[in-house]
Order: structure tokens, then sequence, then C-alpha cells
């Protein structure tokens, strides 16, 4: 997985510049890629009206660039090893900012996809290896603090998305969400070319599980695809959604099978076979699909029907990263200190209560009930993220915590793009089938007199209808999205309880 980067971790050395001025670039790495996944969120509409698509089609951006980086993941060690940490980390960066050139450039969905597609693979390393680097450029007691440099940018990339991806949209284009990588990537390069010197490990030729690899890109692939177009193909209703389906589920399968007999799989799910990963994994993933769905989903209804700009979508978001970047470092003190299991459940379930505010939204919300359960997220959230790491590394043996962390961040991201792609299928089949038992309820020859009455008449009045039909019919379907995640999220805070117990300290520091 990727955390086999750490295998080739050199030996701590000086660098050829102040270790603090590498610590910046590493953590303005990190912090470019998981802006990425971000900051398209609140662009989408724009996307999908200068490309002609429909705004689901618009969601493909995200996705792709999601999945693109979960598969490429497990390939970070073996490209480390193969050819060094340091230029497999340059490399990464280059390619990164050349496609964010080409996404910028796209002219089509087509051409956009697939260089968001060449992004997630250039993006993928790069979380990985500056952990890794940050380790081997700092001497240990130095470490905690480059880490935790490396963690705020982290948290704080998510809530800088919004923030820069609306103004940018609305005053630019939403071309320029990607051109703004560049100086970023000229930086880290540059900067890094110059400052690692010497820092670079030793290689070696190693076997890459080729098979898995192929197999592991097909079912995820076949699946993603399917879920992503399944709904402009009236789903099973199609022969094109059945081969999919097919093709992802003996995938699947064969997936298995080969990596649970590969003696050096790419990815090992052998790890499965620990009660406790397995119940944190789950409860990680389901968590994650429902969080990053809603902050994907949101955006869209607040620019479709509530009449929002891409700017005023993000000044919405933005406020959940308020709480999350005061509470991070508490809990990181205090799950040391009591069980973990306690402190997941408590923040996800806080966070099944924002889902519940945000199942009392309407049509005629206004922009402070709105902001409320961001903020109030922000809250739950790291609650949600540093428990788990914890319980899920500490469910396996020592030896295998690197195989666990890459695996279950491969699921976490993994899990966002499917999150996405049900989500937004699921809110637009509901807003038809609203839209439907609306029709049948209103009176339309009332509600024209009544129109009439006040200088509406003929087709402006029937249009004005139309608009308030629609309003009312994908607001109640966002509702009640957020009433099944409250559920969901109630399940996924009783999931973890099958994991045992973390049995004292975790040794994390494998897992970079």
């Amino acid at each position: 997985m990727a955390s086999a980067a750490a295998g080739a971790r050199p030996a701590a050395a000086s660098p050829a510049i102040n270790p603090w001025v590498i610590g910046v670039i590493l953590a303005l790495s990190n912090f470019m890629v998981v802006l990425d996944i971000s900051i398209a969120n609140v662009s989408v509409p724009h996307i999908a009206g200068s490309l002609a698509i429909a705004p689901d089609q618009g969601t493909w951006v995200i996705t792709s660039y999601s999945v693109a980086e979960a598969i490429c993941v497990p390939l970070t060690g073996w490209l480390a090893m193969r050819f060094g940490t340091v230029k497999t980390y340059i490399f990464a960066m280059m390619g990164f900012g050349i496609f964010s050139v080409l996404c910028g450039l796209s002219t089509t969905l087509g051409m956009l996809v697939a260089c968001r597609i060449g992004q997630g693979i250039c993006g993928g390393p790069i979380m990985p290896l500056t952990q890794t680097l940050l380790m081997s450029v700092f001497p240990p007691q130095r470490r905690g603090q480059a880490m935790g440099l490396w963690a705020m940018t982290t948290v704080v990339a998510p809530i800088a998305g919004p923030l820069l991806g609306g103004p940018i949209s609305d005053n630019w284009s939403w071309h320029w969400i990607f051109f703004i990588n560049i100086p970023i990537c000229v930086i880290c390069v540059v900067g890094s070319w110059w400052g690692l010197r010497g820092q670079e490990t030793a290689t070696k030729k190693q076997r890459i599980d080729v098979g898995g690899l192929v197999l592991l890109i097909i079912w995820v692939g076949a699946l993603q695809i399917m879920l992503d177009i399944g709904r402009d193909h009236d789903w099973f209703g199609s022969g094109l959604i059945v081969g999919l389906a097919i093709v992802a589920a003996i995938g699947f399968a064969a997936f298995v099978i080969w990596e649970l007999t590969a003696e050096q799989p790419i990815v090992n799910i052998r790890v499965f076979r620990h009660r406790g990963f397995t119940a944190s994994t789950f409860a990680l993933s389901l968590t994650y699909a429902i969080f990053f769905a809603a902050i994907v989903v949101t955006p869209q209804w607040l620019q479709g029907m509530m009449g929002y700009t891409a700017t005023w979508s993000g000044y919405v978001i933005a406020w959940q990263g308020l709480f999350a970047v005061m509470v991070s470092p508490l809990v990181g003190k205090f799950v040391q200190k009591t069980d973990p299991r306690r402190i997941f459940t408590f923040g996800v379930l806080w966070m099944a209560m924002t889902m519940v505010l945000r199942a009392r939204w309407s049509s005629e919300v206004d922009y402070w009930t709105l902001m409320l359960p961001h903020l109030l997220l922000g809250f739950g959230m790291p609650m949600f993220f540093v428990p788990v790491t914890m319980i899920t590394l500490a469910a396996v043996n020592p030896d295998e915590v690197p195989a666990a962390a890459g695996l279950s961040s491969f699921a976490r991201t993994l899990s966002g793009a499917f999150g996405t792609s049900i989500a937004t299928t699921v809110w637009q089949n509901g807003a038809e089938a609203q839209r439907a038992e609306l029709t049948n309820i209103i009176q339309p020859g009332l509600f024209l007199d009544r129109m009439a009455q006040v200088g509406f008449t003929g087709e402006r009045a029937r249009g004005y209808l139309e608009q308030l039909v629609m309003a009312q019919s994908y607001s109640l379907s966002l509702v009640h999205i957020y009433q099944t995640a409250a559920v969901l999220l109630v399940f996924s805070a009783s999931v973890i309880w099958l994991a045992p117990r973390p049995r004292g300290p975790v040794d994390t520091s494998s897992a970079h």
C-alpha cells in the first residue's frame, strides 16, 4: 500500500536548506492535493453550464479525481522503492501541475474527466510521500511539530476549497480553480529539487502485483462508471449498465481471490481478518461517504434551486472548518486518555444531529439557518477522523500497520466517490418523484387565477408555477437524503463497538 513508502524512509540527514523551509514546501504540496478535492464542489454548476452538460454529469469531475487517487495510492510504496522517494515525489508534483493546466484548458467533459483522472493518478502518492519525507528531514524530537504543520494543511484545505472555488468561478471562470495550482507546483518542484538533495532513498527492483492492479482498476472503474451514468441510461434497463455491473462483480471476486493468494499483493486484504479493522474501516467508509456526499450535493442545491452564487455557497460550506481547526488538537490529546470508541460514537452522533438540522430546511430557508449545521459539523469532524484512525491501526499486528493505514485510506477515498454518485442519483430521482406527487396535489387553475390578479398571466404564470414546483421537489428530495443520512450515521456509530478497545498507545509512525 501507499504506506509501504515508509519502508524506504532514509536515515535523517541534513537537507540542503533549512528543514522548516522543506516542511512548509511539503505541507504546501499536501495542501494543494487536498484542496483539489473540495475546490471543485462549489464550481460544479459553473462547469456544467459552461460545458452544456447536466449537473449530475458535472460531479464526474469530482468522482473521477477521487477514484484515480484511490487506485494510485497502493502504488506509492512500490514507486518509492523502485525510483526513490524524492524522485517519485517530484515527478508526481510535475505531473499534477501539467494535468492542472490541461484541466483548465479543457473544452469538453471527456477531456476534463480524463485530465482529472491524470491529476488523481499524480496526486495519490503525494500525501503519503510528503509524510515520509517529513519524517526523514526532521530529527525525532522535531517530527511531532513537523507533522502538526502537515496535519494542519489537511484540515485547512477543505475549508479553503469552497472559499476559493466560489469567488474564482463567479469572478473569473471555473478554469482558474485549476490554473491556481501552477505557481504552487513550480514552487514545490523547484524547492524540493533544491532542498531534498542528499535525501534520496535507496532503490531496488521489486516485482509489482500487475494482476492485482489490473483487476483493481477493472472492478473499481466499472463500478464507478455504472454509478455515474446509471441514471442517464435507465439503470438496469440498459444493457450497458448490466454489463458494467457484471464486470464489476466478477472483477471484484477475481480481485479478492488474486490478492488472497498473491505473495506480494498490491492491496493486503488479509488484514480484514481482524474484526476490529473490518468494523472500523466499514464505519469510516460509511461516515465519510455521507459527509463527502453532503458537501457535494448541498452546493448544487444552493446554486440550482436557491439562487445562491458559487461564492455564497462557499461561504455556507466553509463554516464547517472553524470548529474543526480548534477542536482537532484537543481530540488528539484526549483520545489517548479514554476509549476512542466513545469519542468516535459521540462525534458521529453529533454529525447525525447536524443532518437532522438540515432535514428541517426548506426552499424559504435563510443563510444563517443554512450556516448553523455546517458550523456545528466542524465540532464533530475531528471526533470522527482522529479516533477511527487509532482504532483501525490498533486492531492489526504491528507489522501490518502500514498495509492497514494504506487500505483504510484507499477505502475512505473510494467511499467518497461512491457516496457522491449515489447521493446525486438519489437526489435527482427523488426530485422527479416529488414533482409527480406535487403535480397531483396542486390546483393549477386556482394558482393561475391568483397570479393573474397580480399581473402574471399566460406562459409567464405557468413558468413561475413550474419553478415553484421544481424548487419544492428538489428541496423535499434533499430533506429525505438528510433524514436517511442521519439514520445511517447512527448505524455507523454503533458499528464501531464491534471493534475492540485499543490496548495502550498506538505507534502510527510506520503508517506514514
